[in-house]
């Protein structure tokens, strides 16, 4: 595995930044799009092992970063615990018998017996792994139990996120049933990804945002912190990257037995750093559509290393790229991160 990726996963000097692109950072290769196609639909592509690690490895090749983020998808896991789950086109994912009961909770599949059911996840790692440059790492993920219990309970995507925030203000018992259930399925679907050949394990938080201060550390970052607990004293080797998006103003509460926190791109930069900077190495956190122009790329890229100094940081979107961006602007953002120890 790269030993500049995980050296600086940990605080070590390294000679150069290491950079990487946010999850689904392949959707916007045509090289991508070939292999979707010959999946058929996108729940194939996630469950074919071998055109899962080819896409894996598709930004390696192609852009140049240097980790490689696993294909998959968060909701597989609420999906081998037993719910039926769909992808519509303009829709997004679905699930046709959302969570709506402690009964429905009961009759989920839960830890070891859910994870297992994850095979071709594993399989995927091993292929890539295998595939995969000596000095490249690999990155193994999964949704934070909020983000998943959230499409769980709302059955889809949601702008209002109402009837998950109903429960929890109606029936705290039943959110805490479900966030529990997934915690264990979480921890052992990391430690078998681990197992299958990841460099380092990420949690993304997508709907962080959608949570008052209080709310947020009691029916999401809490149990984030259990799972990074879980795989921090089984596998101290293992670098652990949380990424809970949009949640500036709780920063100053933030702690756990991790080692990189994801800056998303409305926390500015300079507020991570003043209150996470001493105790964790920070990632991000550049404005995804900035990959639309060259020039505000490099605005981008130097402000942040002009901010961080080339320590204690590993260059990164601030969420998910866009597959609409032109593939010649996220090779200059690559080359500009890369660079940065020579042009700044």
């Amino acid at each position: 595995m790269s030993k500049i990726f995980v050296d600086a996963c940990f605080g070590k000097e390294t000679p150069y930044t290491p950079v990487w692109m946010m999850r689904q950072a392949g959707r916007y290769l045509p090289e991508y799009m070939e292999v979707r196609e010959k999946a058929g639909d996108f729940l194939s592509l996630c469950h074919t092992p071998e055109m899962a690690a080819e896409v894996t490895l598709q930004p390696v090749d192609i852009v140049g970063v240097d980790a490689a983020i696993l294909f998959s998808d968060i909701l597989v896991i609420p999906n081998e615990m037993g719910m039926d789950l769909r992808f519509e086109k303009g829709e997004g994912p679905i699930f046709d018998k959302p969570i709506k009961s402690i009964e429905d909770v009961e009759a989920l599949l839960g830890g070891e017996e859910a994870a297992g059911k994850l095979t071709y996840v594993y399989d995927t790692i091993k292929i890539v792994r295998e595939k995969l440059a000596n000095d490249k790492a690999l990155i193994g993920f999964t949704g934070a139990p909020w983000t998943l219990a959230t499409y769980m309970i709302e059955g889809r995507g949601t702008k209002t996120y109402n009837l998950v925030k109903k429960l929890i203000y109606t029936q705290p018992e039943l959110m805490h049933a479900l966030l529990a259930k997934v915690t264990e399925v979480v921890k052992y679907y990391l430690e078998k990804q681990i197992q299958a050949g990841v460099d380092v394990v990420q949690i993304f938080d997508s709907w962080a945002t959608a949570l008052e201060k209080d709310k947020y550390f009691e029916f999401s970052w809490n149990y984030m912190k259990e799972i990074a607990s879980y795989i921090k004293a089984k596998y101290p080797h293992i670098p652990i990257i949380m990424f809970p998006k949009g949640i500036p103003g709780f920063l100053d509460e933030i702690d756990g037995d991790f080692d990189v926190f994801g800056v998303d791109w409305s926390t500015p930069i300079e507020l991570a750093k003043e209150k996470l900077g001493s105790r964790y190495v920070l990632q991000g956190n550049m404005e995804p559509c900035r990959l639309y122009s060259k020039e505000a790329t490099k605005e981008a890229v130097e402000h942040i290393a002009s901010v961080m100094g080339g320590k204690r940081h590993i260059f990164n979107l601030g969420h998910g790229i866009l597959p609409d961006v032109p593939v010649e602007n996220a090779k200059y953002f690559i080359k500009l991160c890369k660079n940065v120890g020579k042009d700044f």
